[in-house]
């Protein structure tokens, strides 16, 4: 169930994790299971077409990072339309959460707020 409710929404939480600065895949990845308190647990397959498709819309660009003490690493950093595709993906998510709960009958909360 957990891959259903993911699905479609891979592209915000990657957009949301760069907000903090540029990271590479595995930190990504990581990072979004450390924020979700471990619920969000992504493997490869799920990340990269996601990555490479925020990157051919402009979202994102990724320069190559000399590490002295391993491989190098493919860094991702978010671009200026990739700060207002999250703000309008933002929204969006949040009115769609917000008419779930109130279908679910959960109490209202407030709106998260977005970094940037």
């Amino acid at each position: 169930m957990q891959r259903e409710q993911l699905k479609g929404n891979v592209p915000v939480l990657i957009l949301a994790v760069l907000t903090d600065g540029g990271l590479h895949g595995y930190a990504i990845a990581r990072e979004i299971e450390r924020r979700s308190g471990g619920i969000l647990e992504w493997k490869e397959g799920t990340l990269y077409p996601a990555l490479h498709a925020l990157e051919k819309d402009g979202f994102i660009v990724a320069q190559w990072e000399n590490n002295e003490r391993g491989p190098s690493r493919k860094v991702y950093t978010l671009t200026p339309e990739g700060h207002s595709d999250l703000k309008r993906r933002s929204a969006v998510w949040s009115q769609f959460s917000r008419a779930v709960n109130d279908v679910l009958g959960f109490p209202p909360t407030e709106d998260a707020h977005v970094k940037g």
